[in-house]
């Protein structure tokens, strides 16, 4: 019982840290060097996965509901 109870503890370890490695980050409103204005937003956190930011194709955004059109 005890071994069937680690591993079921194990496994819910193991499925909660994914998710818990990706997050939203915050951006601060700021103005660009060519004098445009960018106001706050939430991005995907900048993991260098391609695939699962969200303007990657196959995502969306889930504040704005705009799917992603990136390739690259």
């Amino acid at each position: 019982m005890k071994k069937i109870l680690s591993l079921l503890v194990m496994g819910a370890l193991i499925v909660g840290v994914p998710a818990a490695a990706s997050a939203d980050v915050h951006v601060r409103g700021h103005v660009r060097s060519d004098g445009t204005y960018v106001p706050p937003h939430y991005r995907s956190d900048p993991d260098g996965d391609r695939d699962n930011n969200w303007s990657h194709i196959g995502n969306t955004n889930p504040y704005t509901g705009q799917r992603g059109t990136r390739r690259d």
